[in-house]
């Protein structure tokens, strides 16, 4: 009986993914649940396993192909399972894929836990035997055990891309492509002979011919010895994940009157306040007392005092949102996302800082679901992590405002008729001027800057 593979429902908002590799080639003998090929959404990567076991007879689409949910990947044969060498042979070499004392070592990884992704990189393999031992432990698929095995990679070193930090066989294959420490080679010098003494000299001239002599000689130049650069050119294909937030920019600028307007915050109040109790919050909470925290509840004041930012355009409708679902960008390796706070005004400042430290975890292993990066009312940006003194940040539709924070930098600034330094924050507020005028906006970010300048009130809301 054959078995048809097919891209699986991942969730409502995923229609199409890539092929990024197919783990498994045609003739294989595989298992049922063995993983067969990595896809690429515009939200998350995940691995289609085998429905059931027997022979890989049939691969319809190969790597880097765009396939529709539902569409046929490639059948497996039950029947033809017989003639096949066992699934955990080493298909190039005949060695087992196996460590030995373990028939399967998904399970001896899921028992033994795992390495923590944050504290681990991309490097070649150790000959180290506590090196060696971290590996069988790192929670990897069977195929990127194979490469490491081939590549002489060590996995407990490589950062794991897939759900919850699992490493997989492109995680392996980047590391073993690493770039060596090997020096470069020099370009050539001219030809040159070594004196008596052991100095360096050039190489007499031959002699020239009569008619050379007789022509006046032309002024001498010296030869420059200058290194050939780089000119080479890469062509990369972008990742789904990256096609599909450059669409969403352009078709916000293409859909949305865009306007910004800006304002600054003086953060002496937050950072006393921080001060003071960031020890005590932290052992009370486990959690450190961020800044992001108060922006986002400053937000939902202003947002309540002015609905038509935490709103929609639906054809001639504007929907006005009763909740408050704030959107927190995140930058990760593989591009922008925003994980949603869902009903943040019910939320304390220690369930806010936990969860965006959650969110900006699991956003660099990859293991956000669909339903943290679903709807949003209105998004915060923080540039300021980066460095960013100023920026206009761009909506994220169907959204109409978008709040841009940036460094805090000390500024000399006059205050009450003398000149004072504070520690000083520029705030960027991005609106669709359908539907938000611009003096509502200018107010919104009064009001935000009013709230974060007095953090007291915060508590009032």
């Amino acid at each position: 009986m054959s078995s048809n593979i097919v891209v699986p429902e991942v969730g409502e908002s995923i229609v199409d993914a890539r092929i990024a590799k197919w783990l498994r080639k045609e003739g294989d003998v595989v298992s049922a649940g063995d993983p067969l090929v990595e896809l690429e959404t515009d939200k998350i990567d995940l691995e289609v396993s085998a429905p059931q076991g027997g022979v890989l007879t049939r691969i319809d689409r190969k790597d880097g192909d765009d396939v529709k949910v539902g569409e046929v990947l490639g059948v497996i044969d039950e029947a033809a399972a017989g003639a096949g060498p066992h699934p955990s042979a080493d298909r190039s070499s005949g060695s087992s894929d196996r460590s030995s004392g373990s028939s399967d070592p998904e399970k001896t990884m899921r028992s033994s836990g795992s390495l923590d992704p944050e504290k681990t990189d991309r490097s070649a393999g150790s000959s180290d035997p506590g090196k060696i031992a971290d590996s069988s432990k790192t929670r990897a698929t069977p195929a990127a055990r194979k490469a490491a095995e081939e590549h002489e990679v060590d996995l407990s070193r490589v950062r794991g891309s897939g759900d919850a930090g699992r490493v997989m066989r492109r995680d392996v294959e980047a590391a073993s492509a690493a770039p060596s420490d090997a020096p470069a080679a020099t370009a050539p010098r001219p030809a040159s002979t070594v004196s008596s003494d052991g100095a360096a000299e050039q190489a007499p001239p031959a002699p020239a011919s009569k008619a050379a002599k007789a022509r006046p000689s032309a002024p001498s130049v010296e030869p420059v010895d200058r290194p050939v650069g780089d000119r080479s050119e890469e062509r990369v294909r972008m990742s789904k994940r990256r096609a599909t937030i450059a669409r969403r920019l352009v078709e916000a600028q293409s859909t949305a009157a865009m306007l910004s307007t800006f304002n600054e915050v003086d953060m002496s109040a937050v950072m006393a306040l921080r001060a003071r109790h960031k020890q005590p919050f932290k052992e009370r909470h486990g959690v450190g007392l961020g800044i992001a925290s108060f922006f986002v509840k400053a937000s939902v004041g202003a947002l309540r005092e002015f609905p038509r930012i935490n709103a929609e355009i639906q054809g001639d409708e504007m929907v006005l949102k009763r909740y408050f679902d704030i959107g927190v960008a995140v930058g990760a390796s593989e591009g922008l996302v925003v994980p949603v706070l869902r009903d943040v005004d019910r939320m304390s400042f220690a369930q806010i800082e936990k969860q965006i430290r959650d969110f900006a975890r699991r956003a660099e292993d990859g293991t956000l679901a669909l339903s943290d990066l679903k709807g949003g009312t209105f998004t915060i940006t923080n540039g300021g992590v980066f460095g960013s003194l100023l920026s206009t940040p761009i909506l994220n539709p169907p959204q109409v405002g978008i709040l841009g924070l940036h460094k805090i930098q000390e500024r000399p600034i006059a205050l009450n008729g003398q000149v004072v330094v504070r520690p000083m924050m520029y705030m960027a507020l991005t609106y669709d001027h359908r539907i938000v005028d611009g003096s509502e906006a200018v107010r919104f970010l009064v009001r935000v800057k009013e709230l974060v300048e007095d953090p007291a009130a915060l508590l009032l809301e």
